[in-house]
């Protein structure tokens, strides 16, 4: 495998690296993911029964040490406490778009890479294919059937390594964009539950 990426030249080592760098953005993404799940229900339930009894303070705090974004987000409202329901859906709607960044950080560079390997990779094989009807040119009629085969499988290499990083990446991507959409639409669920809550006190 190695010989085959040094045939490539440094296109084909392009390659290599984004695709390292690729996959340290699925892991990351996919850690930091796993990392802020939490237990909505349980939590609006502990969050409802503070606010239930006024203990507006102790249920920021409960936020602020559960540092998750839907936490976060919630706090926001919770700060509001007292205000409209206008007031208080706003300073949400802040907080939530304060969070939907963190959330989405590294998306794009997977798109971009999805989307610029095999194009890279086409490149590398267009630099071979040029080099090769040089060597073409030069040798005129003593061109070498075996040394022509042999520039055009090389030259393929760059295309071949392109989309064998844009496929998993592309894959990758989608999965990761799946769920950041679930996690923003549950949150969303959460958020209009928390409202409701809000105004049943308020009431």
């Amino acid at each position: 495998m190695l010989s085959l990426i040094q045939k490539a030249g440094p296109i084909g080592w392009l390659i290599v690296l984004l695709s390292v760098f690729s996959l340290s953005v699925v892991i990351e993404r996919l850690i930091y993911l796993r990392r802020i799940r939490i237990d909505s229900d349980e939590f609006l339930t502990v969050l409802s029964s503070m606010l239930r009894r006024s203990q507006i303070e102790k249920a920021v705090v409960a936020c602020e040490q559960t540092e998750k974004p839907l936490s976060n987000i919630l706090k926001a409202g919770i700060l509001k406490f007292g205000q409209s329901k206008e007031e208080i859906k706003e300073a949400i709607e802040d907080a939530g778009r304060q969070e939907v960044p963190l959330l989405e950080r590294g998306l794009g560079i997977l798109s971009t890479i999805a989307h610029i390997s095999p194009l890279l990779g086409l490149l590398g094989t267009v630099i071979g294919m040029i080099s090769t009807f040089q060597v073409i040119q030069q040798k005129a009629h003593a061109v070498n059937p075996i040394d022509l085969a042999q520039g055009i499988w090389v030259a393929l290499i760059t295309t071949a390594l392109g989309l064998s990083l844009a496929i998993p990446t592309y894959v990758a991507y989608n999965y990761l964009v799946n769920k950041v959409n679930n996690f923003l639409f549950q949150i969303e669920k959460d958020v209009a539950n928390f409202l409701e809550v809000l105004s049943e006190k308020k009431k």
